[in-house]
């Protein structure tokens, strides 16, 4: 029956109305009353709020109404009275059913009520319904499994627990990709043995936690040990995991391998500091290649006034040897001007076919002499090694300067090696093109360099050696050569362990056409005596034309000055019976191909001839234009003059 009695009289409820009044008026409750039995014996309006039931439907019913199928089969109703009867009290947490078979969660207490002499006459069922807790509940434990199975199947990072010592309690698979352990093996073991053993000497893995500790994270990047014993460059970062007290319980960690954009950053360092020294060498190769050209003008200067005197004056011994060691001086500086150009990648090359074992062994008497008897010279060739594409004379003194270098690194005598062999570069190498090459090697037993010194080695006027014993432009012009030949100049060393110089130069795939070289220069005054020729001299160095003028006219020519392109124009335009014109290169607002191109145009035929320190190679072949090398002396100067009027018919006096 329902709880709705009066009390004793209209206007005062008596106090057992009073609680029946307040317990049926209750609705977030289902509150009601079984007999020993467990059949409903009152019904509040809360139990019919929540279970669907009015009074009239459920009450003479037993409570098992309320269970599951499964629980009744189970007899958890029955087991729920007899806890209850013999220990006063039950409660639990359940599913149970509504009128309309729809399922809910609840939170049931039962209590037993007893008769003055102790004995269980009935019971007192509280039930609330806890379906929206339990669904909150449900889904955070969905959520928690979720992001558990999403932390363990994260493969590129290693994400994994600690307690509150450091020790590993949990291991995702992205800790056993990175670091090798499965999770029976490092499940229980510290985390300190991943950093390697001097960390551990120094704390770091303390220090790591002891600073998450403190200030609630803990981020870095260093080297980490795998089970292999392998390393890797892991960025790491540690968490606090505090409970709600606030006390430190644990921590989590996650670690990234990031070796590979370690190497990656390390190559673009790399390859920074690669396109700066190449800048560095570029405006140095500019400066010198500039400070050499004019080195060049005022060399021949020198060179052809020491020549003419020595020619006009009669000298005594003395005063001959004088001349002759000025002479000498300026041939040195001429010399040191080569080397600078070839550092610049601005020397005249004559490429051709060359046979590097076949040169080396031509070089073998200069090499012993130059080396001394202290030097042992090993030779280490393939039977079958392609041929170079390179200027022989180059390479010799290119040798020549190396195996120097390597003498005197081996003061008390030692042995250099001399080697060569073919490789191959494929696509991608940032230095050198994509194809075959032949690589001439020089090793010495020397005492080597230190890392320091090997980084600035090619600097130009960089040298070890005393004042006086260097310019510091041997290896420097070594690597102008490779470079200007298509090649480059590779050099490993290490204190006390000797050093390798190699050469890279492009090897010649097949029999290549023979390059139309020039022929061979005439001595002077061979073949005859050659006709009085009209040539016009261009130059814008005033010092220059006069020293140039000077040695034409002493070989009987006539000579016409000209300061720069256009004067020569207008001379050429002014008179039709030039035989031949010798031009300077590098003149401002039109150089001498400038000029040879406008003359091929105007007066076909005409000859010219292309003096210059500078190597316009491609340019100047394209011309087909003779090219007479700066500093030059009156000798080179008659042997390319007949050349030129040879292959002109002007040679046979007129």
């Amino acid at each position: 029956m329902s709880i709705h009695e009066t009390g004793q009289g209209p206007d005062m409820p008596s106090e057992d109305a009073r609680f029946r009044l307040l317990v049926n008026s209750i609705t977030d409750y289902a509150i009601y009353m079984l007999d020993r039995d467990g059949v409903i014996t009152t019904w509040n309006r809360g139990a019919e709020r929540i279970k669907g039931y009015t009074a009239d439907e459920i009450v003479g019913r037993h409570f098992s109404t309320f269970y599951t199928e499964e629980d009744r089969a189970a007899g958890l109703p029955e087991r729920a009275l007899a806890n209850a009867a013999r220990e006063g009290r039950f409660e639990a947490e359940g599913w149970r059913l509504r009128k309309d078979g729809s399922r809910f969660w609840t939170n049931v207490v039962i209590d037993a009520i007893r008769d003055a002499e102790g004995q269980v006459i009935g019971f007192a069922k509280i039930t609330r319904d806890l379906t929206e807790r339990k669904k909150a509940q449900m889904a955070l434990a969905a959520s928690e499994e979720q992001f558990r199975r999403l932390v363990l199947n994260v493969t590129d990072y290693a994400i994994f627990m600690l307690d509150a010592n450091g020790i590993v309690s949990s291991w995702n698979l992205g800790a056993e990709r990175i670091k090798g352990y499965a999770a029976e093996e490092i499940i229980g073991q510290h985390f300190s043995q991943f950093y390697p053993e001097a960390e551990r000497a120094r704390g770091t893995p303390e220090a790591g936690l002891e600073t998450a500790r403190r200030e609630g994270h803990f981020q870095a990047e260093g080297w980490r040990v795998r089970r292999d014993g392998s390393q890797f460059w892991a960025s790491v970062v540690i968490d606090a995991i505090h409970d709600e007290a606030g006390a430190v319980i644990g921590f989590a960690k996650i670690t990234r391998d990031v070796t590979e954009r370690m190497e990656q950053q390390k190559r673009l360092d790399q390859a920074r500091e690669e396109l700066f020294q190449a800048q560095k060498l570029e405006a140095i190769g500019q400066l010198t290649g500039g400070v050499a050209h004019d080195f060049n003008n005022l060399l021949m200067v020198v060179l052809g006034s020491l020549e003419t005197l020595g020619r006009r004056l009669t000298l005594d011994e003395r005063e001959a040897r004088l001349l002759d060691n000025a002479l000498q001086a300026a041939q040195r500086g001429a010399q040191l001007t080569q080397r600078m150009l070839a550092f610049a990648r601005k020397q005249e090359l004559e490429q051709k076919e060359v046979d590097l074992p076949e040169l080396v062994r031509g070089m073998s008497g200069l090499l012993g002499r130059t080396l001394g008897p202290s030097i042992q010279i090993e030779t280490r060739f393939p039977l079958a090694l392609p041929h170079a594409w390179a200027d022989a004379n180059q390479i010799d003194s290119a040798l020549l300067n190396l195996a120097v270098n390597a003498r005197d690194a081996m003061p008390e005598g030692g042995t250099l090696v001399i080697a060569a062999h073919a490789a191959e570069i494929g696509q991608g190498d940032p230095q050198l093109a994509p194809g075959r090459y032949v690589v001439l090697a020089v090793d010495d037993s020397g005492e080597g360099m230190d890392a320091a010194t090997l980084a600035r080695a090619t600097d130009p006027f960089f040298t070890t050696k005393g004042v006086g014993k260097g310019t510091g432009l041997g290896l420097s012009m070594v690597q102008g050569i490779a470079e200007q030949s298509g090649g480059r100049l590779r050099i490993e060393s290490q204190k006390g362990q000797g050093t390798r110089v190699e050469i890279w130069l492009r090897a010649v795939a097949e029999k290549a056409e023979d390059v139309a070289a020039p022929a061979p220069l005439p001595a002077a005054g061979e073949s005859g005596p050659m006709r009085r020729l009209k040539v016009l001299a261009v130059d814008d160095d005033a010092l220059v034309l006069l020293n140039t003028v000077m040695m034409l006219e002493e070989l009987g020519h006539a000579v016409v000055e000209a300061h720069s392109g256009q004067k020569a124009l207008e001379a050429l335009a002014a008179a039709t019976d030039f035989d031949l014109v010798i031009t300077d290169q590098a003149m401002p607002r039109m150089t001498g191909m400038a000029l040879a191109e406008e003359i091929a145009a105007r007066w076909p035929g005409l000859p010219v001839i292309l003096a210059s320190g500078y190597a316009e190679i491609e340019e100047a072949r394209a011309l087909k234009l003779p090219r007479l090398a700066k500093p030059f002396g009156q000798a080179e100067l008659a042997r390319m003059l007949r050349r030129v009027c040879e292959g002109a018919g002007l040679v046979h006096p007129a």
